[in-house]
């Protein structure tokens, strides 16, 4: 894809979108930390039930840490693997409160020495919480990236350095959301709704499900 193809398709997911951002409920860094950590193989509908309900008790390191496991675990049980999702988040916690002075690192490295958080959770938070162009590559994300031809990898990592490379920069900070939010709406995995997609005139995919509109020209077909 060029470069004039990709600066039209984020054009477009901004005009729809101008200041996209995650589902996930948050009102501080922590907070999302803990709501990201919760979310591996969870829906975010579901994680903010759960959060809905543990962070009006408990929403610092401190507070987090008192509830113990078994106390974090009756907050979180609604969530799938909330038994090591509980452990991790208690070792996180007592790590922020001795090394960080209980709040949340700025840099991949420390956010990744956290327990529960591998390269995509850091990702996000970089992102969402302070600001940095980063992407984080979810299911998505990746399917999105590699279906319309934004950029091709077989893994993650791949996927998320051709993406740092190849979108424009003015974009690069909201990119994770737009690509998240067109995969989970749009660009489905089982059946895209190409039909109701504002970039498919642009889109590499040769599957497309049906129909172009008559106004959209074929030219990414």
């Amino acid at each position: 894809m060029n470069r004039e193809k990709r600066r039209e398709i984020f054009s477009r997911l901004k005009a729809a979108n101008p200041r996209p951002t995650t589902e996930l409920e948050y009102r501080s860094p922590f907070e999302l930390l803990i709501a990201v950590i919760l979310s591996a193989q969870a829906t975010d509908k579901g994680v903010n039930k759960a959060t809905a309900r543990l962070f009006p008790v408990a929403n610092t390191p401190e507070a987090i840490f008192s509830l113990g496991v078994d106390g974090l675990k009756s907050y979180i049980r609604t969530i799938g693997l909330f038994n090591a999702k509980a452990e991790n988040i208690i070792k996180t916690c007592a790590i922020l409160n001795d090394k960080h002075a209980g709040e949340v690192p700025r840099t991949r490295a420390e956010l990744e020495a956290l327990p529960g958080v591998g390269r995509k959770t850091a990702n996000v938070i970089l992102n969402t919480a302070f600001g940095e162009p980063t992407i984080a590559v979810d299911t998505h994300i990746f399917r999105v990236a590699n279906r319309i031809g934004l950029t091709r990898g077989k893994t993650p990592l791949a996927v998320e350095k051709g993406l740092l490379k190849s979108t424009p920069a003015e974009f690069l900070t909201d990119a994770h959301h737009w690509l998240i939010l067109h995969g989970r709406y749009v660009c489905k995995a089982r059946r895209p709704e190409c039909e109701r997609c504002i970039v498919a005139d642009l889109c590499e995919f040769r599957g497309k499900t049906s129909a172009i509109p008559a106004d959209l020209p074929l030219t990414g077909a």
